[in-house]
């Protein structure tokens, strides 16, 4: 029970901020939107021991950003650059264990693929709704996290991909629901995505350097 005593502490403080807290005041919303993210970084720590490592200081520092990022999201650009770094950490510490594969290499088709279909649907929205100073930021966030879900899928670590893969998902439901079109449930959505990829990236420090564990193909 010791053993998964954080990941059912992250699971349920995840729940309470999800469907619990209330969103006002804004600062005790921010807290407990926080807590999980801290967890996860505790977690990282923990499962990047005993034998720690460059790629494993990289990654945490990208969690670390990434929960700057969620205290400060409210202030729009201020929290999109603190997600920017902290891709740029990811990507960073995913280079350092990349493994080349001809199959994982093709994913680069439909991971570029999908950035130029929401990247079209987004700047067309911003355009339409006279809010051009997004179209920058967008894109180049489009790109960064483009870019390291393909460094994590290269990294052969079925964590890291099925990490980056869910944050890909989460940003893309937030940018849908900030820019396009709101829906009901968005919120929900993606808080559950983006702190199952945010675990799953901490958890695959513990094999993404392990030529055995924790390999997709």
């Amino acid at each position: 029970m010791i053993l998964y005593r954080l990941p059912i502490l992250i699971l349920t403080t995840g729940i309470v901020y999800i469907f619990i807290s209330p969103s006002e005041p804004l600062a005790f919303s921010i807290f407990f939107k926080v807590i999980p993210m801290v967890l996860i970084l505790i977690y990282a720590f923990e499962k990047s021991l005993p034998k720690r490592k460059s790629t494993h200081y990289w990654i945490i520092g990208g969690i670390s950003l990434c929960l700057i990022g969620d205290a400060t999201l409210q202030w729009f650009f201020i929290g999109l650059t603190a997600f920017f770094i902290g891709h740029v950490l990811y990507i960073v510490g995913f280079l350092k264990e990349w493994r080349f594969s001809l199959p994982r290499s093709l994913s680069a088709v439909p991971l570029i693929l999908f950035a130029a279909w929401i990247g079209y649907q987004l700047v067309s929205n911003l355009q339409t709704n006279g809010e051009t100073g997004f179209i920058f930021p967008v894109i180049a966030y489009i790109g960064i996290i483009t870019l390291m879900a393909f460094t994590a899928i290269m990294t052969g670590n079925r964590w890291a991909i099925l990490g980056s893969l869910l944050f890909i998902i989460s940003d893309s439901v937030l940018a849908w629901n900030m820019f396009i079109t709101g829906f009901t449930g968005a919120h929900e959505v993606i808080m559950l995505t983006y702190y199952g990829a945010q675990f799953l990236i901490a958890h695959s420090l513990f094999t993404i350097d392990s030529k055995q564990k924790g390999m997709a193909w």
